[in-house]
């Protein structure tokens, strides 16, 4: 029996391989895990589409599982409808499906015209603690990917029914469309710090 696939871990927007899930998912997964960077220096110059590259050059020729948490599960979601011989499994958390549209809808017509018309966005970068810019591209680039990704391995979801920033709904929606998905509505925000054991608990045997 061969050794078990490895596991990218792919972490949220405006946070880095850092944050206190990808910390605790190393200590669990230990060195069968990776939390690669997916923007580096360059968050002003952000895209999906940028990010699904690094995420490529780090499968290689697979297969690897994918664990993503917010923008980090959407990606998984892409990238795994994109590449089926690359991904065996996929967990996601909290995963931020349907990106420009929700964007859209939660600043308002008036925020994203400034955001367009000057080219960049103020947003608090977790990861760094501090403001940060992110460019209009980011917006542009969301459109070119599919808000629902139609992903064909298994899928496990975890989502806060309390989450004020990706509502569940989203979640209930992709799962409603992928078959076989099975997803967990949990007592918990976005963060999902305060399930962490509940999700060790379901995602270790499912990516065993």
């Amino acid at each position: 029996m061969g050794s078990p696939a490895p596991i990218l871990y792919l972490h949220g927007f405006a946070s880095s391989p850092a944050s206190k899930k990808a910390t605790f998912f190393q200590d669990k997964f230990g060195p069968r895990l990776c939390v690669p960077d997916l923007v580096g220096e360059d968050f002003y110059g952000m895209t999906l589409t940028a990010q699904l590259e690094v995420i490529g050059r780090k499968a290689g020729e697979g297969p690897v599982d994918l664990m993503g948490s917010s923008m980090g599960g959407y990606l998984a979601a892409l990238f795994a409808a994109a590449n089926p011989g690359k991904v065996r499994k996929v967990v996601l958390l909290a995963p931020a499906f349907d990106f420009a549209n929700r964007w859209a809808g939660a600043l308002g017509e008036a925020a994203v015209a400034d955001w367009r018309a000057t080219g960049s966005m103020a947003v608090f970068h977790y990861g760094w603690r501090r403001q940060a810019r992110v460019g209009w591209q980011l917006f542009e680039d969301s459109l070119l990917h599919q808000p629902f990704p139609a992903v064909t391995q298994p899928v496990l979801i975890f989502h806060g029914v309390d989450d004020a920033v990706v509502p569940v709904s989203l979640s209930v929606e992709f799962a409603r469309r992928t078959p076989g998905a099975i997803l967990h509505q949990l007592p918990s925000d976005h963060e999902l710090i305060d399930v962490l054991d509940f999700l060790w608990a379901e995602a270790g045997p499912f990516l065993a």
